[in-house]
């Protein structure tokens, strides 16, 4: 009988006791992805963070974006760490290990089954069962995120990095969006109507985001933010 099938039970025969357990014994394997994860990164020095669709495909503009990023990045001594997959992760990871860099990849384990792209270092690739283990991951050892057209996905570790940055729960870092035409629509919204009309979030709220339209200019925010700020961990 599979877990699933042992809750499914439980819930049927009222067995609170059995789904307790089970919850219970779900925290240790929680706690060995923070902990595994934990002493990997902690050993790979300063990196930054690159997102996107897992969809874009290798001729796509972006996908070429993501390498020259990852590519400018390794050239100044950063390593890069994406989310493990194809898309814009693969793109990432391809740009630090061609340009001899450090190349992190963080997969997840999903239901459609995405598997690690080849170009991460076979001793920094790490499954993950949990997001928000992963998230955390990327939070405590990025020192900045350039975020590429993406989905759900993207737009969840951006906002997140948005809000523990606006709340005060982690140190600033740069967080770089890359494509005009792509993040227009909503950073236009952003201002004009949660800032503007609706107030739910302040004037200088604004300026925790770049946006630009080259990996050039991505890179050099991350360079220009670090020359006034020791490196250190987020938290």
């Amino acid at each position: 009988m599979t877990s699933e099938d042992k809750i499914r039970s439980a819930f049927e025969n009222k067995n609170w006791q059995e789904i307790k357990v089970t919850d219970s014994w779900q925290i240790f394997k929680i706690m060995a992805e923070f902990v595994d994860g934990f002493e990997k990164m902690a050993r790979i020095g300063p990196c930054v963070s690159i997102f996107g669709s897992a969809r874009t495909h290798n001729e796509n503009q972006y996908y070429k974006l993501a390498e020259d990023c990852a590519r400018l990045l390794t050239e100044r001594g950063y390593g890069v760490i994406s989310g493990g997959g194809p898309g814009i992760m693969e793109a990432a990871n391809k740009g630090a290990y061609e340009a001899g860099g450090k190349s992190v990849g963080l997969n997840i384990e999903l239901p459609f089954e995405q598997f690690h792209n080849k170009y991460i270092d076979r001793d920094k690739v790490m499954e993950f069962d949990y997001f928000f283990v992963r998230k955390v991951m990327f939070m405590k050892y990025s020192q900045g995120f350039i975020i590429l057209p993406g989905g759900f996905g993207t737009l969840d570790e951006m906002f997140e990095a948005l809000t523990l940055i606006q709340t005060g729960k982690v140190a600033r870092f740069p967080i770089v969006l890359v494509g005009k035409a792509y993040w227009g629509g909503l950073l236009d919204w952003i201002k004009n109507t949660m800032l503007a009309t609706e107030k739910n979030i302040s004037e200088e709220d604004m300026n925790l985001f770049r946006l630009v339209d080259t990996a050039e200019e991505a890179a050099e925010h991350i360079f220009r933010f670090y020359d006034k700020y020791v490196l250190k961990p987020n938290f």
